[in-house]
């Protein structure tokens, strides 16, 4: 997908100029016979159940391809796709898979994702679809793929594949441990490495345009049944990355790719610790120096995806916490500054107008919350953190901001209001909780998440979104990540069966009677 977009091209405010509704729902956790949700048939599917439930936005985390973890916010690229997402039934109809050969597919699971099986899996017939495209693709489709090459391949597809067919190599070890002459992207060595393993380098470019036209099929589709899409684009990107090996003079690294510091954030409500990420953090000295180019790609290559997209750990732009390669926890840590405004004034001479949310949570300072106005960035608001504050007004929350009732990183609005054995907080704690969403809400226990939902769409916010799990009454069963956490995360999916008529019907009532349709 080309990254490039002309100055001026969005004129439009960045959230809609009327009051909208929307889900959260990332794309693995749609329901299908593949053991993943995907771009393909359950996507363009889920959006006529959106346009059937009058929500308008789409909100999804990352999409770029997963490591160890199978966290979306640390992805082997800032580019790239997560093969994983490319749906299989529109491979069938292209030729390039036969229906049969995705029977055994249906022996995966529905109600959670099993990386451990669907990686294997689909792997294995992705590489079949490929193998089979130069003798059964189409021409046409044979034409897109050059232009697909054309548009990305000096970019950052070269070094994508490259960066995949060694680390394979490698037993998917992280590049810093690979062998000196491929770490240190010797030339003859990288050369040699191409001519050797060509197909396996085809078959991921493959893969990834694969990719890309599924998700031009979504994006016209969508834009047929007025839903927009809401993407996410974390603010650092992993050590382990095809952008930090091949671009590493971005980043606070060393020739070995050891970083000196690396990011996280100070104790905040999710960890008493803060959260030690572990990223490398920015050169923000030597990218200014070239004009921030490479953060002008990533952002115009996110948004040529989506109407808007959500920069995660917005005020890491204004400082950022900076904490020793090596300490035992974020505790000792340091604020830095970041480049504030002389990143976005680069973006928006190259780009135009920004089509971003600013994730604004946590620890925000006076000066965070004016480099977000002064490039008219809006912000959000989380119904679940807010219902705590002594002073906190609904009504108060400003136009200009995505309203939510919780996201992926909260637990579901019934488990947070009931709580549940593991939950941080005191019996005491989550008593005032229950009765702060009373008061605020007018509502009762059994309809906590109905009405915390219609107290979103209530507030003044332009857009207001709650995550699917809360639309369906979900208990803490259905979270989909715990801060801080590395089990058990990411695997929730939708089953085909919880979105009866009578559920869409009931959604669509409410976004009508709050005027959001």
């Amino acid at each position: 997908m080309s990254t490039e977009r002309r100055s001026g091209a969005q004129a439009e405010p960045v959230l809609p100029r009327t009051p909208k509704a929307g889900v959260g729902l990332h794309l693995t956790s749609l329901p299908g016979p593949s053991g993943i949700g995907d771009v393909g048939d359950a996507a363009l599917a889920f959006v006529d159940t959106l346009a059937a439930m009058r929500l308008s936005t789409w909100q999804f985390l990352p999409t770029g391809p997963t490591a160890y973890g199978d966290s979306p916010y640390q992805p082997l690229s800032a580019f790239a796709a997560n093969e994983l997402l490319v749906g299989l039934e529109p491979l069938v109809r292209m030729g390039l898979l036969e229906a049969t050969e995705l029977e055994p597919l249906a022996e995966l699971p529905r109600d959670a994702v099993d990386y451990g099986r669907v990686i294997p899996a689909k792997r294995a017939l992705l590489e079949r679809a490929v193998a089979r495209f130069p003798a059964r693709a189409a021409s046409g489709l044979k034409a897109d793929y050059e232009d697909f090459l054309h548009a990305n391949d000096t970019g950052w597809l070269a070094d994508y594949a490259l960066f995949r067919i060694l680390k394979r190599l490698h037993g998917e070890r992280p590049w810093p441990e690979w062998k000196r002459r491929y770490a240190h992207r010797h030339r003859g060595a990288l050369r040699r490495v191409g001519a050797r393993h060509q197909a396996a380098i085809n078959q991921v470019k493959l893969i990834q345009f694969l990719f890309h036209q599924q998700w031009l099929a979504l994006r016209r589709h969508a834009a047929r049944r007025g839903v927009q899409l809401f993407g996410d684009l974390p603010i650092y990107i992993a050590l382990d990355s095809a952008d930090a090996w091949a671009d590493r003079e971005l980043l606070r690294i060393d020739r070995r790719g050891r970083p000196s510091r690396v990011a996280g954030v100070p104790p905040d409500y999710f960890s008493a610790d803060g959260q030690l990420w572990g990223n490398p953090l920015y050169d923000w000295d030597r990218q200014a120096a070239d004009g921030y180019r490479w953060w002008t790609r990533r952002v115009g290559h996110a948004l040529a995806m989506c109407e808007r997209v959500r920069i995660d750990h917005f005020r890491g732009f204004e400082a950022y916490w900076s904490v020793p390669f090596g300490a035992e926890t974020a505790r000792q840590g340091a604020w830095e500054p970041g480049p504030g405004d002389a990143l976005f004034e680069a973006m928006e001479a190259a780009l135009g107008r920004l089509g971003i949310v600013a994730e604004d949570l946590g620890v925000i300072t006076a000066e965070v919350d004016a480099l977000r106005r002064r490039h008219g960035i809006p912000g959000m608001r989380v119904l679940q953190f807010d219902i705590d504050e002594p002073d906190f007004d609904p009504a108060q929350i400003e136009p200009d901001t995505v309203c939510y009732t919780g996201t992926h990183d909260n637990d579901t609005t019934r488990g947070w209001y009931w709580g549940h054995p593991g939950d941080p907080r005191s019996g005491r704690e989550i008593r005032a909780t229950r009765a702060n969403a009373l008061r605020l809400t007018g509502g009762a226990p059994a309809t906590i998440h109905r009405d915390l939902i219609r107290l979103a769409f209530a507030t003044p916010a332009r857009l207001a979104i709650a995550p699917m799990q809360d639309f369906l009454g979900l208990g803490p069963e259905a979270r989909f990540n715990v801060p801080g956490s590395t089990h058990g995360n990411w695997r929730w999916r939708l089953r085909a069966g919880q979105l009866t008529p009578a559920f869409i019907e009931s959604v669509a009532g409410e976004v009508e009677s709050a005027s959001r349709s």
